[in-house]
């Protein structure tokens, strides 16, 4: 599998529930106000799991060992500007209750899956891509 990507999301799961947060509403931004997942672009020559932790750890604060990870998928980027992977990891109580929010977005909040799949302003990938992982 080539290693050529511009980023990655991961979908972490707790109990049942999807950590999502709400984009800001500034227009130069990619999905302004709609709920998305941990991840974003990548830095340097960093590979797909030391992009999306490196993400989850500025957004949200939480350190996780690559061996966290229990899915990986390359998808085509938002944009189409080339691949991007999508991950899966599970959540437990304690890494929720440290969540320290950062600067990105409005809010943070846990979420059923079955309500992200069918929210209005979830991400169309996104919900694509996390029923593809649901549906293996």
């Amino acid at each position: 599998m080539s290693e050529d990507f511009t980023g990655c999301k991961l979908a972490y799961i707790f109990e049942g529930q999807l950590l999502v947060y709400k984009h800001d509403n500034f227009s130069n931004i990619p999905f302004p106000g709609l709920l998305d997942f941990p991840g974003g672009g990548r830095e340097g020559l960093e590979s797909p799991e030391e992009c999306v932790l490196r993400e989850l750890l500025e957004e949200f604060s939480i350190n996780l060992p690559i061996s966290r990870l229990i899915y990986k998928k390359m998808v085509p980027s938002h944009n189409n500007d080339g691949n991007s992977f999508f991950f899966v990891t599970k959540g437990n109580q304690s890494e929720i209750n440290s969540i320290s929010f950062g600067d990105e977005g409005q809010y943070w909040e846990l979420m059923p899956i079955e309500v992200y799949l069918s929210h209005p302003e979830a991400i169309p990938d996104l919900i694509s891509r996390l029923k593809g992982y649901l549906n293996q």
